[in-house]
């Protein structure tokens, strides 16, 4: 679900007042020890596999799996795990003395009631793992797949797999709190804007230096920005490029920032009567000036897309030559489609003008803009483009009444720790809401079979460099920009590090300047 204007607004406007009391002038006995973390996260639902990021990611809840800074897999409340030869028997050893938030201690048959409720929930990539059966023994977690699958210790990174209490669960199964078995526990929650936690005396590691830890939902870039300059947040994520010009120019605060693996892209209906045509797709990509749309939007030439994954991919980032802008060779492709100029400068076929319409959402701020910056472009080559700013929601109910036409989106590649999670995803021969359209490739799928059965190096590489290549030349997916996290960071907390993938936000690492 996405809030409505006035809502965000509204929100923006509560959080304004709910900081403002902890400016610098307050006395760091009271509500000064609090660090004040501020984006534009709604939550909507204490469910795992529904907003479950934002636990993970304040340290209430962990995963059995999570990964470092660089992205490899490391423990979370399992300290080791293995495989059968095969890779169909998966044993998962949990940490010792872990206990939940409400003193009840983590139990294998815990982890595997939780466990056993994410894996029937869509949503979650754990439902896409061939689980015949998920059971315990004396400290281990264990599953039993149909099917050999290495990416499961990377499925287990995702917040939806986050292990919580039983106590957490109503008599119809359905979270009514989040108790997890993290350093920080829930203190207060208000949907969808308000969370506090502070450090939980169940905690079974070293006790962290931030004690306390307010959240807010601030859905109004500029609202993101002005708490951050004003003193009234210590952290602030999502910050547009006019807000960290803002923060750059002000004092007590700096920015943070990390490439993120996520892309910005067209999605296509790859079985749309005009975007069907591959000519008509690699027109639409020659016909935008990617650097000029990156250094007007984003104010980074260099976030220009030229592959569909970004270089902090390293391994899907092969030596492609990069997507080319060249405006007289888009129109000659669609003259070849027979396209042909119209009396009002829309080219027309058979009578009927070139007309698409655009689909894409105002969460992340730069998305309408760029969608406006893209409609210019392409009424260029004499392609009209209405564009539609509306909920995010409305582009997975396109993809499945199959009316959906383009959308602009931001896709991440890495929402577990392993790219091939996603990218299997992403290229389903059925398709993805947030992946390709009517659309498939038999090289791309023998790739991705490839893969998730364990293919060695570098025959993997071989097989990265097939989906990667097949994508670029037949742009099932037009890639237009990489994406740059960035956030405001106050002069009040040492230790803050971007997490390129979001995992957690790493409040255990801060402390306060002395």
């Amino acid at each position: 679900m996405n809030p409505t204007r006035p809502a965000v607004a509204a929100v923006a406007a509560v959080t304004l007042l709910a900081l403002a009391g902890c400016g610098a002038g307050a006395d760091r006995s009271s509500s000064a020890d609090v660090l004040r973390v501020a984006g534009p996260f709604e939550v909507h639902s204490l469910d795992p596999t529904a907003d479950g990021e934002i636990f993970t990611r304040l340290q209430v809840t962990e995963t059995l799996v999570t990964s470092d800074i660089e992205g490899e897999l490391v423990p979370g409340l399992a300290t080791e795990w293995s495989a059968s030869p095969d890779n169909t028997e998966w044993r998962f050893e949990l940490v010792e003395g872990a206990t939940f938030h409400d003193g009840s201690p983590l139990t294998p048959e815990a982890a595997v009631e939780a466990l056993e409720k994410v894996a029937t929930v869509e949503a979650s990539p754990l439902a896409e793992v061939p689980i015949e059966d998920i059971a315990a023994d004396e400290s281990a977690v264990l599953f039993d797949l149909a099917t050999a699958d290495l990416t499961l210790p990377a499925v287990l990174t995702h917040y939806s797999t986050a292990i919580l209490a039983p106590s957490s669960y109503d008599d119809a199964g359905q979270v009514t709190e989040v108790v997890g078995t993290g350093p920080y526990e829930v203190t207060d929650v208000e949907l969808p804007a308000s969370i506090e936690t502070a450090v939980s005396p169940e905690w079974r590691g070293e006790e962290p230096a931030i004690e306390k830890v307010a959240f807010q939902a601030v859905g109004r870039a500029e609202s993101r920005a002005l708490l951050a300059v004003s003193d009234q947040a210590d952290v602030v994520f999502s910050l547009e490029p006019a807000g960290r010009s803002r923060v750059e120019g002000a004092d007590g605060v700096r920015m943070e920032s990390s490439l993120q693996p996520r892309t910005i892209l067209l999605k296509l209906n790859a079985e749309h009567p005009i975007l069907g045509d591959v000519r008509v797709r690699r027109a639409l990509s020659m016909a935008l000036d990617r650097e000029s749309m990156a250094g007007a939007v984003l104010r980074e030439e260099e976030l220009a897309a030229t592959h569909l994954f970004p270089p902090s991919l390293e391994a899907w980032h092969p030596d492609l030559a990069p997507l080319p802008e060249d405006e007289q060779g888009a129109l000659d492709l669609l003259a070849e489609a027979g396209w042909e100029p119209g009396s009002d400068g829309v080219l027309e076929r058979d009578g009927e003008p070139l007309e698409l319409t655009l689909l894409t959402y105002p969460d992340r701020p730069e998305l309408p803009a760029l969608a406006t910056a893209i409609q210019g472009a392409l009424a260029e080559i004499g392609v009209r483009i209405e564009v539609d700013v509306t909920n995010s929601s409305e582009i997975p109910a396109g993809q499945a009444d199959g009316s959906l036409e383009l959308a602009l989106i931001a896709k991440h590649f890495a929402l577990v720790s392993d790219p091939l999670v996603d990218v299997a995803t992403v290229f389903a021969p059925e398709g993805d809401d947030w992946g390709v359209m009517n659309w498939a490739d038999p090289a791309v799928e023998r790739a991705i079979e490839a893969l998730l059965a364990g293919a060695p190096e570098p025959e993997a590489a071989e097989h990265r460099e097939t989906i990667v290549r097949v994508a670029h030349e037949d742009l099932p997916l037009i890639p237009v920009a990489w994406y740059r996290m960035n956030a405001a960071v106050s002069d009040r907390v040492d230790g803050f590090v971007m997490d390129p993938l979001e995992t957690t936000w790493r409040i255990t690492d801060l402390s306060w300047a002395s």
